[in-house]
């Protein structure tokens, strides 16, 4: 399922855009699954900012209470996996009002086969997610000089 194509457009933008892209989001909301305590596990959607330089491109994932321990970032094929999980607080006493989500963070990007999958660097700092995801060398823009 493919949630909005990314490179980085939602599908309103993309709508008016009409911009080629070079990554998408796929699998934006898991369906809950169940651990070995037999307890549902939800994932929500980080909310992410991706741009594009000359380099490659920069994705910034907002994804508050987790921490560099409670990240897994894989890559398979085309496609990078972020999950984030963060400790589940208990409550000392009856919940009266509960706006937050108590679920861990995920979210699939497919990305461009032009990412130099061997440099792509990660960091967490105060909650955001910051992942680098450099063009390999053969893509990216560059001059020509013109002989005589």
């Amino acid at each position: 399922m493919t949630d909005a194509p990314v490179g980085v457009t939602s599908p309103e933008q993309n709508q008016k855009n009409q911009t080629q892209t070079t990554m998408k989001t796929t699998a934006p909301r898991e369906s809950p699954q169940t651990d070995e305590g037999d307890q549902a596990l939800e994932y929500v959607t980080p909310e992410v900012n991706i741009c594009e330089t000359s380099e490659g491109y920069v994705l910034e994932a907002e994804m508050p209470g987790v921490n560099k321990d409670g990240l897994e970032i894989t890559l398979e094929g085309t496609e990078i996996t972020i999950l984030g999980r963060r400790e589940h607080e208990t409550v000392p006493g009856e919940s009266l009002l509960r706006e937050r989500q108590v679920a861990d963070f995920r979210r699939v990007f497919e990305f461009d086969p032009a990412i130099d999958t061997g440099k792509i660097s990660a960091k967490m700092n105060q909650g955001v997610l910051t992942v680098t995801l450099p063009k390999s060398e053969q893509v990216k823009p560059r001059k020509i000089t013109v002989s005589d």
